[in-house]
This record gives structure tokens, sequence and C-alpha cells, in this order.
């Protein structure tokens, strides 16, 4: 029976606490914005710290009395310097312009009076090319080709994916069978991947040209009390040159229309000239 207390006081005390120690994968390009959500919808009275490997880079009080990002947080460490935001009213973290370097584990710590709440986010950033630095990925083309936006993903069945042009929402695919895609302004020219989630624009147009913005959230939740949720942005740049006419204007077929008609004027003058000399 001695033995059996403290490991009964353990048991109880896990349970209390409601510490839930799985990791949720998190995969991320280069130069992307990852935000990691506490799935918290406000904060009240309690605690959010953030841990990176082990050192905490984000804390917020529910009555906002104390808050803390990056070298605020840990002895002026640099590594996040500018790049962390914290959402004031969830706790929720976004890392900017993520970097290979900051691939590891990031520790989710809610303390209330009554309990505390632990989620690990196991973070791995994939390198990218240098047209897609800081996050935007360039694409050019002329009117009438085929542009597409290349997720260089593989949707996973608990994802959400919103496709946004100039800030105004054009297509989604969520969990079920559903795509949904504007019918407006691109007229039926958009083609949605299920299993990529890229977007191709048909027949493209001058007017095409704009900031698309890809936002993936995926949701998991091993603790019913508290729902976790990541999401990443993806930012493309795409710019659609109008196609140059290759033919001649109309003043200028005008112009040779008029010349024509001068050299065959003359031509038939000089041919009289002669027969009357004849």
């Amino acid at each position: 029976m001695v033995r059996f207390f403290p490991t009964l006081y353990i048991l109880l005390l896990h349970g209390f606490l409601g510490v839930d120690t799985d990791e949720v994968p998190v995969s991320v390009m280069e130069g992307d914005s990852v935000t990691l959500h506490t799935g918290v919808k406000e904060n009240q009275q309690g605690r959010i710290k953030w841990y990176f490997n082990g050192f905490r880079i984000a804390q917020i009080t529910g009555d906002l009395s104390f808050i803390c990002t990056d070298v605020q947080c840990n002895e002026g460490t640099e590594r996040f310097r500018d790049r962390l935001k914290l959402d004031h009213q969830t706790g929720s973290l976004t890392i900017m312009n993520i970097n290979t370097t900051d691939s590891g584990l990031y520790k989710l710590e809610i303390l209330s009076s009554s309990s505390i709440s632990e989620k690990i986010f196991n973070v791995s950033v994939c390198g990218v090319s240098a047209v897609e630095t800081n996050g935007v990925k360039m694409n050019s083309a002329k009117e009438g080709e085929y542009i597409i936006l290349d997720t260089g993903e593989i949707i996973d069945r608990n994802d959400l994916l919103m496709w946004y042009f100039n800030g105004i929402r054009l297509a989604y695919i969520s969990g079920g069978p559903e795509i949904w895609k504007s019918p407006r302004r691109f007229s039926n020219r958009l083609e949605l991947d299920r299993q990529t989630g890229s977007l191709s624009i048909t027949n493209s147009k001058s007017t095409d040209s704009g900031v698309y913005k890809l936002e993936i959230t995926n949701s998991s939740s091993n603790n019913p009390l508290l729902t976790i949720i990541s999401s990443r942005v993806k930012t493309f740049h795409v710019t659609v040159s109008g196609v140059q006419d290759s033919g001649l204007s109309s003043a200028a077929v005008a112009g040779i229309c008029v010349a024509v008609v001068l050299l065959f004027c003359c031509d038939c003058s000089c041919s009289n000239l002669l027969l009357l000399q004849e």
C-alpha cells in the first residue's frame, strides 16, 4: 500500500492537469508563414506560454498584463526577432518568414487556476529555390496561357484549403466532397486539384494579375476539451502580360493603301505618256 498511493497520486494528477504530450506534425515551406493555433476562443484568466526546443519564446496572460515574444521572453536570444506574432485574444502563435533552422518542437502550455493543458507541434521546414524566398512565388504568363499555382502539397483529409485573390475568397476545399469555386470574375476558368489543392487558371487575362494566397488549415484534437489547429499561408504573385499585336495599325494600313494607289496612278500616267509619244 505504501507504493500504491504515490502511483495513484501521479495518475490522478496527470488526469487532473489534462497534460497531452502527443505531437502534431506541421510541414511548411521555407519563407512561408505558419500559425500554431491554441484552439482557445478567448483567453480569460489563464496564462499561455510557448516554448521552442525548451526555450520560452512567447507568453500572454488573460488580462493582458504581461505579454512577451522572442527576445523579450528568452533573455535576448534573437533567433525569432520580429518574426513572431501573438494573438492577444486566443494566444495563437504565428511564425513569419520561417526558415529551416526554425524546425523543431514547439510546446504550447495553457495554465488556469485548476488545470494545465499542453500540446507539442513538431514543425518541419523544407528549403525552397531562390524564386520562392520570402514566401512569395513568382508566376509570369501571357494572355491566353495556362497558369498553375502549385502548392507542392498532398492534401490530408483534415485539411481545409482557402484560396484568395487580392484578399477576396476565390475557392476552397473542405474535408468533405465539396469544392467551391467563384463563378464570377474568372467565368469558370478555374480548376482545383483535390489531391494537391493546386489552382489552375485557364485562358488567362491581364486582369488576373495580382496576389493569390492559399491558407491551409489542419485540425487535430486528442483532447476533447482543447482543439489544436495549425495553419500556414502560401503567397503567389501572378503577372499576366498582354499579347502584342504583330499586325499593323489601321493608320499604317491606310498609309500603305494610299501609297499603292499613288504608285498605280503614277504607273498608269507613265504608260499613257509613252503611248502618246509613240
